[in-house]
C-alpha cells in the first residue's frame, strides 16, 4: 500500500477528519539526506478535526505524530503538518476569499 494512503487511512480512522490533504513532497527532497530511494518520504498534510477543539498546536502535532508512530519510524522521514478545528478552517477560508 502507498505510503500516502496509508497515512489517508491511519488519519481518517483516529480523527474522523471534516478535511484531509496530503501531499507528497519528496520529488523536491530527492538526493538530499532523508530521502528514501522508494519515495513517499516528504509529506506535507492538513489534518482539520473536532478531535482538536481544546488543544493547542504542539498538543495537536503530538497526537498526529503518536497516531503515525510506525510510519515515521519505517518510511516517512518528514510531515509538515497543518492541523486546524472545523470553526479554524472555515475562517481560514473566508478569509482567503476576502
Amino acid at each position: 500500500m502507498q505510503v500516502a494512503n496509508q497515512i489517508r487511512d491511519i488519519l481518517t480512522e483516529q480523527f474522523s477528519p471534516v478535511e484531509l490533504q496530503i501531499n507528497d513532497d519528496s520529488s523536491k527532497h530527492a538526493g538530499h539526506a532523508g530521502a528514501d530511494p522508494r519515495g513517499e518520504s516528504h509529506f506535507s498534510v492538513l489534518v482539520v478535526s473536532e478531535k482538536f477543539e481544546g488543544e493547542n498546536r504542539v498538543n495537536r502535532q503530538r497526537l498526529v505524530y503518536g497516531a503515525l508512530d510506525a510510519l515515521l519510524k519505517d518510511r516517512v522521514h518528514a510531515l509538515a503538518l497543518k492541523t486546524m478545528t472545523p470553526a479554524e478552517y472555515e475562517n481560514a477560508l473566508a478569509n482567503k476569499n476576502n
